[in-house]
C-alpha cells in the first residue's frame, strides 16, 4: 500500500491545497518565481498538510479555513528544506537538482526567506492569535535546529540527548503543530488537541528516526540521493550515533574518511557495512517503535471516526517502511 492510498478520501481537498501553494508561491521576480516553482514541482509526501486535514476532521471540518492554516505550514517545511540544502552542501533532493545546486546559495536562501515571509503573511488571514503564536514558535525552534545543526556538524562526539533534541525541532514539532492547529481551527476540544498534538508529536519522532535509519539502508534509486549522504554531510544520526558508542573505531574510521574528497568515498561503504553490523538499526528500529506505541496511546482515546483510522494506517506506515 501507498502512503496516499490511507488518505485516498482527501484527495479532493489535498488536490485543493496543491493548487493554492502553487498559487501562493507565484512571485513578480522571475527567479523567485522560478527557484519557488523548481522547489515545489520536486514534489514532496505533504504529509503536513494530511495531517491538519485529518485533524480537522475531529471538529468542524471547513476547508476555506483549514488551509489557512495548511498551506503556511507547508510553505514552513518547505522554506526549511531550502536552508538544510545550503547548510548540508546537498545537490539532490528527492533525486532533482537543489536549488542551490541549480542557482547558488544566496539565491537558495533568500528563496527559503521569501516562503516564511509568504507563510507569515497568510496565518493572518486566520484570526486566531493561538494559531499566530504556535506558528512563530515552530519558525523559532525550526531555527534554533538549524544552529544546533551546524554547530554540531563533523562533530563525532555527540550523545543521545542531543540527536533527539535535534530531531524535535527538525521534525517532530511542526507534525505536532500541524495536528494540534487542525484540531485548532475546526474548533475541536481542547482534550482532543491535546491527544493529536502528542499523536503528532511522537509520529514525528519515528518519522525522522526511520528517515535517518533509511539513509543506511536505502538505494541510491530509493532516496533520491546516495546512501550515507546525512554521514557525507557532518550530520550524526542514530545509527551511526549506537555504533560510534559501540566501537570507538568506527568513529575514527567516520572522522578520517568524511572529510576526504569525493574520489576517496569508497571506504563510506565500509562505514555503512560495519554501521549495520553494530547493531545500530537494530536499535534505532526500536526507540521508533517506543515512539510510535505512544503515538497509537493518544490516538486510542480519540472518538471513532474515519481520519482516527487514517491516522493509525499512516503511524503503522511509517513502522513498516523499509528497513
Amino acid at each position: 500500500m501507498k502512503l496516499t492510498d490511507i488518505y485516498w478520501f482527501l484527495r479532493s481537498d489535498i488536490a485543493k491545497i496543491e493548487k493554492e501553494l502553487e498559487a501562493t508561491i507565484q512571485a513578480k521576480h522571475p527567479i523567485l518565481k522560478q527557484a519557488s516553482t523548481h522547489l515545489l514541482k520536486a514534489g514532496g509526501k505533504r504529509i503536513r498538510p494530511v495531517f491538519v486535514l485529518l485533524a480537522a476532521k475531529f471538529g468542524n471540518y471547513d476547508l476555506e479555513k483549514i488551509k489557512k492554516v495548511a498551506v503556511p505550514l507547508e510553505l514552513i517545511h518547505t522554506a526549511s528544506l531550502v536552508h538544510d540544502d545550503v547548510i548540508d552542501e546537498a545537490d539532490l533532493r528527492r533525486g532533482k537538482k537543489t536549488i542551490k545546486a541549480k542557482w547558488d546559495n544566496r539565491v537558495a536562501m533568500y528563496t527559503g526567506d521569501y516562503i516564511f515571509a509568504i507563510a507569515l503573511d497568510m496565518i493572518t488571514l486566520f484570526d486566531n492569535p493561538k494559531a499566530h503564536r504556535t506558528l512563530s514558535s515552530a519558525i523559532y525552534e525550526m531555527t534554533i535546529g538549524e544552529i544546533e545543526q551546524i554547530r554540531y556538524q563533523y562533530n563525532w562526539d555527540q550523545n543521545l540527548r542531543i540527536y533527539l533534541r535535534r530531531i524535535k525541532r527538525k521534525t517532530a514539532l511542526l507534525i505536532a503543530m500541524s495536528c494540534e492547529l487542525g484540531a485548532l481551527v475546526s474548533e475541536a476540544s481542547n482534550r482532543d488537541q491535546q491527544l493529536l498534538y502528542s499523536f503528532g508529536y511522537n509520529v514525528g519522532m519515528a518519522f525522522q528516526i526511520t528517515d535517518d535509519i533509511l539513509d543506511f539502508t536505502g538505494t541510491e534509486k530509493e532516496l533520491g540521493k546516495p546512501a550515507g549522504s546525512d554521514l557525507r554531510q557532518g550530520n550524526v544520526t542514530l545509527p551511526a550515533l549506537y555504533a560510534m558508542k559501540k566501537d570507538p573505531s568506527i568513529k575514527e574510521m567516520i572522522a578520517v574518511t568524511v572529510k576526504q574528497d569525493e574520489a576517496e568515498l569508497i571506504n563510506m561503504n565500509s562505514i555503512i557495512t560495519r554501521i549495520k553490523e553494530s547493531g545500530g538499526i537494530e536499535y534505532s528500529k526500536s526507540l521508533s517503535d517506543k515512539y510510535l506505541d505512544r503515538a497509537l496511546a493518544s490516538l486510542e482515546q480519540l472518538p471513532d471516526i474515519q481520519a482516527k483510522s487514517a491516522l493509525y494506517e499512516i503511524a503503522q506506515y511509517i513502522g513498516r517502511r523499509k528497513f
